[in-house]
Order: structure tokens, then C-alpha cells, then sequence
């Protein structure tokens, strides 16, 4: 399996695949570059030769950062959304930018990345718009936000293993503020403190067994009442990956992406990995 990027020639699909590029030399599998063109116009030699130039550019600058990653480039015609969503099928993981695809400076995350990552049918990375040349963090902490048990197991199972290949420390964050009935229920009910301990409770038997299985790793854990996007968002300014799972707690049955996982699209500084386990 490869790791999938969307180029489109922006700077900021560039990003993208740079920071895709050092993912597949990291998991030790190839990189596959996708330009996904929505006019589909076969016919004019302009827009091919654009297309394969995009393309062409792409690879070489990944190929020069990474040479042991096997690279493969494809142009395929159709919207953005249904191309890469098609090819999340069998990637080990989908990697867009933050914006692109005729997105402009200055907006918040483009509808691309938003629908792909809601629809994606694996794991999505998005990554920001950080200039051009990209300057990704060389050193700092994952951080992983955990929710309910669920989803901690393969949000942890990510986490861990990217902190122990980056030798960087992982902090795990868990909020406690309004993120579900069950709570709110027991809140009108507990004090304030006990609620605290029972979260900090939560959190430590979610990640029971994960620092024997990475002695390695350097493990903070971060509890307290607040919004979990507000959270993540704050603790990932020096991060170089924020990993959160497609669901969070409270979720509703059917929804493609949790409102925290849709919010930190908009507004994380970090790449954000969002992890969706296969069914």
C-alpha cells in the first residue's frame, strides 16, 4: 500500500506532498502522487502538459528529499473529492492540503479537504499551509486526543508508534467539558473534582498496556475541563502531529466526522492525522 497525496500545484498541495513523502519513507512504503482534474479535458494538449508538469515538479521534489521512497504519479479525471476518496480505498494513508484545488490565501480550510476527510474510507492526513519552502517542526511532542474508549485504541495505537519512530515525547489530552450526556448527567450530581478524577481515571485505564508495548516513549498525560478543540489546538503549537480519531464521544450515529476532528481541520497549526480503522 502507498502513501496517496492530492497535487494540484498549488504551494500548498507542495506541502503536502513533502511532509506525505517523509510519512512513506517513515512507514517504509511507496508514495503515490494524484493530480484530480474536475474539467477533465483529455483532448488539450495545454492542460495535459500543465497537469504532467505539476506532476513531474512534484515528484522531483519529493524524490530529491526522499530518494528511498519508490514515487508514482497519475492524473485521473473527476472531482477532487470522489478521486481521492476512490483512492483512500487502498492507501495507507491519504494525505491533502489544508487548502488547494483552487483555494485562495487567507481562507480556512478548503471544502476538498473537509469532504475528503469526512468521506475517506482510511486514515486522512491534512496538512497547513506552513510557506513555501515548508517549514515543518524538526523536533516536538505528538499529541493525541482521546475521547471516549472506543476511539482511543486505534488513536493510541498511531500515536505511540509515530512517537517512538520520531523519538519525540507523546502527550495525550482528554477534556471533560459538556461531551456527553452521560456526563452532564453525572456533573449535576458529582463535585466538580470528582468528575476530574474520574476522567483522569478514564484516561489511565485507556491507555493501559500502550507504555509497555513502547517503553520508549515519554508519556504525558493531559487532563482537564475545557473544549477539546481549544485543548488540542493550544498544546499542538509546538507539535509535530496532532492524531485524533473520525469520532469522538457523543458522536452521532452516521456522521462521516466529529465536530472535533471537522474543527481542528480549520484551525490546528500541526498536520492532522485523522484516524478511521478499516471495516
Amino acid at each position: 500500500m502507498n502513501v496517496v497525496v492530492g497535487v494540484d500545484g498549488s504551494a500548498v498541495a507542495r506541502n503536502a506532498a513533502t511532509w506525505a513523502a517523509r510519512e512513506a519513507a517513515r512507514r517504509g512504503c511507496g508514495l503515490r502522487l494524484v493530480y484530480a482534474d474536475p474539467t477533465a479535458h483529455p483532448g488539450e494538449e495545454r492542460v495535459r502538459a500543465q497537469v504532467a508538469h505539476w506532476l513531474a515538479d512534484a515528484a522531483e521534489r519529493v524524490g530529491s528529499e526522499q530518494p528511498e521512497v519508490d514515487v508514482s504519479a497519475a492524473a485521473i479525471p473527476g472531482p477532487p473529492e470522489r478521486v481521492l476518496v476512490a483512492e483512500s480505498a487502498a492507501a495507507e494513508l491519504l494525505v491533502v492540503g489544508d487548502r488547494g484545488f483552487g483555494g485562495f490565501t487567507g481562507l480556512l480550510a478548503g471544502a476538498v479537504a473537509v469532504k475528503v476527510a469526512a468521506h475517506a474510507l482510511g486514515s486522512v492526513a491534512v496538512v497547513p499551509d506552513v510557506g513555501d519552502p515548508p517549514t515543518f517542526p524538526a523536533a516536538g511532542p505528538v499529541v493525541a486526543g482521546v475521547d471516549d474508549a472506543e476511539s482511543a485504541a486505534p488513536v493510541l495505537a498511531q500515536a505511540f508508534r509515530l512517537a517512538d519512530t520520531l523519538g519525540e515525547p507523546l502527550h495525550v489530552v482528554h477534556t471533560w467539558e459538556i461531551v456527553g450526556i452521560d456526563l452532564k448527567w453525572l456533573r449535576s450530581r458529582l463535585p466538580s473534582e470528582e468528575v476530574a478524577e474520574q476522567e483522569q481515571r478514564f484516561l489511565a485505564e485507556v491507555m493501559a498496556g500502550w507504555r509497555e508495548r513502547f517503553p520508549g516513549v515519554e508519556v504525558e498525560r493531559i487532563v482537564g475541563r475545557g473544549s477539546p478543540v481549544a485543548a488540542l489546538i493550544n498544546h499542538s503549537t509546538e507539535a509535530q502531529l496532532v492524531v485524533v480519531g473520525a469520532h469522538g464521544r457523543g458522536g452521532v450515529a452516521g456522521a462521516h466526522l466529529g465536530s472535533t476532528s471537522h474543527k481542528l481541520i480549520h484551525h490546528t497549526p500541526a498536520p492532522l492525522l485523522i484516524v478511521r480503522s478499516r471495516h
